[in-house]
């Protein structure tokens, strides 16, 4: 079975924690342990989110330029290595013996996408009230409520194609596990000539994995976070865990369109689009996704 697991960026640094390097390389043993049950038995290939990386590389960019803006694509290339770099090296130990390798990965979008004018994509570190404003103030820059605090929100275009779609094909093929389109990718339009320009943006990570499990063929798309499942009626007294959906189901739900909304969306497009099933759960759980013993399973009826 050919797999597509996308690992949270919150999977790996959890809210609160800041994203240094010996904290990001513990969650990565523990990401890597259960990518490799699943390699162990399928072919895998793997893409993950970077919010809280790319936040805060935005954050270190803006002091070293007394301010002046770094392009978002750009600070996606920078994570899309430095990440992939730690999963690949986690992973080897993990899997010895495994071919692995990382590819930076761009993916188009439409530069007329609605969602320039609407930022809903979280990214960077928690803020309070008071620094949310400094920064509005300062940056222009545009938040919303996560819990009890504040977070950056930038533009997130709907992906539309993955510019190396074939050279992934030929690694996952000739038995290369690949580590591709982390953070969405690196958003890109195309021009009338053909020419390739970034696009300041962040690609919503979950939505890239189901273009990339749709373009591979895939049987299986994990979508692995730190939330156990997709629940109803999440954040209430009568919030329940949901253990299986249809995509019809998945259209019906009210969910939060900065996290868990994109990936019931992207679980939903995949299985629509001919996949077998897509699971949704804990990182930790993803076998027992898979066998759909946990989490969140999206399937035909």
């Amino acid at each position: 079975m050919r797999v597509v697991i996308a690992l949270g960026g919150n999977a790996l640094v959890r809210k609160g924690e800041r994203p240094d390097t010996d904290i990001q390389a513990e969650r990565l043993r523990e990401a890597a342990a259960a990518v490799a049950e699943v390699a162990a038995e399928h072919e895998v290939v793997v893409t993950h989110g970077n919010g809280p990386q790319i936040g805060m590389l935005a954050l270190q960019a803006a002091a070293l330029a007394g301010g002046r803006e770094t392009p978002l694509d750009i600070f996606g290339a920078e994570s899309e290595g430095l990440i992939g770099y730690m999963i690949e090296r986690a992973l080897a130990a993990a899997l010895p013996g495994r071919d692995i390798a990382t590819l930076l990965t761009m993916v188009e979008v439409d530069a007329g996408d609605p969602a320039f004018a609407h930022p809903s994509k979280p990214i960077g570190p928690w803020y309070d009230a008071a620094e949310a404003r400094g920064l509005e103030a300062e940056r222009g820059w545009h938040f919303v409520a996560d819990g009890e605090r504040k977070r950056r929100v930038v533009p997130s275009p709907i992906p539309q194609r993955i510019l190396e779609l074939p050279t992934i094909r030929l690694l996952v093929e000739n038995g290369v596990l690949v580590i591709c389109a982390g953070r969405g990718g690196i958003p890109v339009a195309l021009g009338a000539d053909g020419a390739i320009r970034g696009i300041d943006a962040v690609i919503d990570k979950d939505r890239a994995a189901a273009v990339l499990a749709q373009g591979l063929g895939a049987d299986a798309l994990l979508l692995l976070t730190y939330v156990d499942a997709v629940y109803r009626d999440w954040g209430t007294k009568d919030a329940e865990p949901i253990a299986t959906l249809s995509p019809g189901d998945a259209a019906a739900l009210t969910l939060d369109p900065g996290s868990m909304g994109p990936k019931v969306e992207a679980a939903a497009a995949f299985v629509a689009g001919g996949g077998a099933l897509a699971g949704i759960g804990r990182l930790e759980a993803a076998g027992d996704i898979l066998a759909g013993r946990a989490g969140t399973t999206v399937r035909q009826r």
